[in-house]
């Protein structure tokens, strides 16, 4: 199993997530973080004093797939979210060692499909 971890730019959001459903995904978690990278933040004027925003709102997405179903699902990420400017996100896979579902105490595949 894999962790898909996406985070992206809040406008993106309903793209990214319809995407995922065309290729089968339907569990997700999404998450409202703040972040930087090489954007660095910028600044803005409130009330006539200037400051500098340094984490800009993100959305995070985190599903977990079986194995045969990561790569499309970071493919229908990759053309949702993309916009082509500098702060379209990042995508991270990493491996799953267990998963359970705790209602039924199904366990790995059966608990995430």
């Amino acid at each position: 199993m894999k962790k898909i971890e996406a985070i992206i730019k809040p406008f993106r959001t309903e793209a990214v997530k319809d995407a995922l459903a065309e290729v089968g995904i339907e569990g997700m978690t999404l998450s409202e973080v703040k972040g930087f990278g090489r954007q660095k933040g910028h600044s803005d004027i409130y009330r006539g004093t200037e400051y500098t925003v340094n984490f800009l709102p993100k959305v995070k997405f985190e599903i977990v797939v079986a194995d045969d179903r990561a790569q499309r699902a970071v493919e229908a990420i990759l053309r949702a979210a993309k916009t082509g400017k500098i702060g379209d996100g990042k995508v991270f896979v990493s491996e799953v060692e267990q998963a359970v579902r705790i209602r039924t105490d199904e366990r790995d595949a059966e608990a995430v499909s």
